[in-house]
């Protein structure tokens, strides 16, 4: 090999080129509550879906220390009700509860559902010898001694319902002032609650009575389903019965759409037609189809604590701050409702 012939590249000899020691690195920057908060309030948007269910959960945590929801001047008394069975009424009612009580706003949830349902979903003992809400309306026990703390969730209260709630129908029939017996049981109720909410059960019977007579408020759960409105004209008109005889403040309040399910063209209309003929009266908010929803229950829980970044979860939290931002302002008559339900139908 000629020595003038240049050495291949990988025989070269390299000479380490001396370069400044590169500074230590920090370690990873801890985020304070308070800048967790501040994003989450300011809505930054996340890069993937992990991070959006990551952000989800932070934003309601911020709302629960937010405190930003009125407070009433007076208690509202609100009646979860509709006959039609698997609406969503008792999942509406603790729900929005939940939801309420984790701004710092005290709320009371009757159960006036022999099945027991929301008791289940707030983790509240009700077997038959823990005194309830049966107790209360047929043997006159005050309603004091019944109400339980929630322990998962503060300023949240119950009045569980036991399968003894189920003769309470037979035995109300005999009884004095026989509709207007919850009535008396909260107005000596000396306790201080911005809400009462209470869960009716799939009928219009007495016990369903005895809640329009005690609140003056209704709150309806339609399903945005093909029979959404079945049935509802009954009723409004059973509201507008008592509103007319023995509880004249009686109005619908509210009416909430749930069980949406954005993949399907009739949740959609049934949405809109419900919109358009009861107007101001229904949320903005709807309450989608939720896994998560579901589940809560059997861990007996509600879906503000058992999945609190889920689509269930945020929407409840809407749907509470929209109702309590609304206020009650008394709706017109329920006849014009109940016709715009045979509009409707």
């Amino acid at each position: 090999m000629s020595t003038n012939e240049s050495a291949p590249l990988a025989d070269a000899v390299t000479v380490p080129i001396p370069v400044e020691p590169e500074a230590p690195e920090e370690g990873p920057r801890v985020v304070t509550a308070a800048e967790l908060a501040e994003r989450a309030v300011s809505r930054e948007t996340p890069d993937t879906p992990i991070a959006e269910a990551a952000w989800a959960a932070v934003r309601v945590l911020a709302n629960r220390l937010a405190g930003d929801l009125p407070r009433p001047s007076v208690t509202r008394v609100i009646t979860v009700a509709n006959q039609k069975g698997g609406v969503g009424k008792t999942t509406t009612t603790v729900n929005l509860a939940a939801s309420l009580a984790l701004h710092g706003i005290r709320v009371l949830v009757i159960d006036l559902d022999p099945q027991g349902n929301a008791s289940t979903a707030l983790s509240i003992d009700h077997h038959a010898d823990i005194p309830n809400v049966y107790d209360v309306l047929v043997e006159g026990r005050p309603l004091v001694e019944v109400v339980q703390k929630v322990e998962a969730i503060p300023n949240l209260w119950c009045a569980p319902a036991t399968i003894d709630l189920a003769g309470a129908e037979i035995e109300l029939v005999s009884l004095v002032a026989r509709e207007s017996r919850l009535e008396r049981a909260l107005a000596a109720y000396d306790a201080e609650m911005d809400y009462i909410l209470i869960d009716c059960p799939p009928s219009l019977g007495l016990l369903t009575v005895n809640a329009f007579v005690a609140g003056s408020e209704v709150l309806i759960p339609i399903q945005c389903e093909y029979y959404a409105l079945e049935g509802l004209g009954q009723l409004l008109r059973n509201v507008e019965l008592v509103r007319g005889h023995l509880n004249p403040r009686l109005h619908v309040s509210t009416i909430l759409l749930t069980m949406y399910d954005a993949r399907t063209r009739l949740a959609a209309q049934v949405a809109d037609e419900v919109r358009s003929h009861f107007e101001d009266v229904v949320l903005r908010t709807t309450i989608p189809r939720s896994v998560r929803i579901s589940e809560a229950p059997s861990y007996g829980q509600t879906v503000m604590t058992y999945d609190p970044g889920s689509s269930g979860a945020l929407s409840y939290l809407e749907a509470a701050r929209e109702m309590a931002l609304k206020q009650d302002q008394p709706a017109g008559s329920t006849e014009t409702l109940a016709t715009s339900v045979q509009e409707v139908r």
